[in-house]
């Protein structure tokens, strides 16, 4: 059984699935996923786009369906048994499925662990004791681990493995087959793939994007990704609309990482983008938004975490901008990216600064390594 509750985790669970059926074809999965998921072959019984929240108080609105899928998965490991029950992040969630699953004898492998250097890290002792093995993706976070007398397996990011534009497809075949002049400033939008990450973010990066294009000389072409799960109606209520006969702007639905690697800078949602962006070698924006009330909790949970963003937070310094609750204002979205357009020795740094943190995050076959733990944990 794999259970993951977010897109990312529903991706990178799919390598892993991948990457251990490749060693015994004879394994079967079930759990709660997405499409990747269930493309990779998991017996999806329970839909985890149904779950999709951000924030604390966002969650009270979708709590039937998070204890639905809790009862779901509890029933089908007491009447199933599965052999190992591998948890992808979503904490809250995976830590009450590991409780139950050591009571009743099944094997636990936490693959991609919390964020608990970030805050409640009264937990890292619970994940300690629940789990069999645990993986991270992070190179800080053995470190972590290791002050509370917990051994972990760094296996590298998944997303090294993943994350690159199409073999046949150059930045010049990009923008040929969009129409796009060459010699044209492309910036990528890309305000997440969740509704309400639409609405907190989409109308300031347009309304940054339309200031931007009224004081750079160069001619400006926005990209603007769709997600499956996003519908363009709700891209047009919040902006699109307003702006589409104003900018340059295109909104493409496929091929994103030849969308991103076609970008000269990028504004973005804070989220697993930043780190896809830092593998591409792409200059960006970080911005993140919630409620105020989900905010305000939040700085009392989260203490001693200097960045929000991951590419920052590996790389232990400043490299790209980040924007957070009220600093994320057209204004200054477009003061960042034309310093990043503009200013060539911040650009040379936040190039070589992504150079860094592409080192960092390990070499290819994260998904292969924690393959071989996960069936280790099986043999045993």
């Amino acid at each position: 059984m794999i259970v993951s509750g977010e897109p990312s985790g529903d991706m990178h669970g799919a390598r892993l699935v991948r990457a251990m059926l490749g060693r015994a074809p004879e394994l079967c999965f079930c759990g709660m996923g997405g499409a990747e998921l269930r493309e990779a072959g998991v017996e999806i019984l329970y839909d985890a786009h149904k779950l999709a929240v951000v924030g604390i108080t966002e969650v009270i609105s979708h709590l039937g369906d998070i204890l639905a899928a809790r009862r779901t998965l509890i029933r089908r490991m007491r009447e199933g048994r599965p052999a190992l029950l591998i948890l992808i992040d979503y904490p809250d969630f995976n830590l009450l499925l590991a409780a139950k699953a050591k009571k009743l004898g099944i094997p636990v492998f936490y693959y991609i662990s919390p964020q608990v250097w970030a805050w409640r890290k009264g937990r890292t002792g619970k994940i300690g004791r629940l789990t069999d093995r645990i993986a991270v993706i992070l190179p800080f976070e053995r470190d972590f681990y290791g002050r509370y007398g917990i051994t972990v397996d760094f296996v590298g990011h998944p997303l090294v493995d993943g994350v690159s534009p199409s073999m046949t497809m150059t930045k010049a075949d990009f923008l040929q087959q969009h129409n796009i002049p060459e010699e044209n400033t492309i910036i990528g939008l890309l305000p997440g793939s969740r509704s309400k990450e639409i609405r907190n973010l989409l109308p300031a990066f347009l309304q940054a994007a339309a200031l931007l294009t009224g004081s750079t000389k160069k001619k400006c072409t926005f990209l603007l990704p769709r997600a499956a799960s996003i519908p363009e109606s709700l891209l047009r209520e919040h902006g699109l609309s307003e702006f589409r006969n104003k900018l340059d702007i295109r909104v493409i639905s496929e091929n994103r990482y030849d969308l991103m690697a076609a970008c000269d800078a990028v504004v973005a949602a804070s989220g697993t983008v930043t780190l896809e962006l830092a593998l591409l070698n792409i200059p960006a924006v970080i911005t993140y938004r919630v409620s105020p009330r989900t905010y305000r909790i939040g700085r009392l949970l989260v203490r001693n975490v200097k960045y929000f963003s991951l590419v920052n937070l590996i790389g232990e310094k400043k490299i790209i901008p980040e924007l957070l609750q009220d600093e994320v204002t057209p204004e200054r979205i477009a003061r960042e990216l034309a310093r990043m357009l503009t200013d060539l020795p911040a650009r040379k740094n936040i190039l070589a600064g992504l150079a860094e943190v592409r080192h960092r995050l390990g070499g290819p076959g994260a998904s292969e390594r924690a393959a071989e733990i996960a069936l280790e944990c099986m043999q045993r």
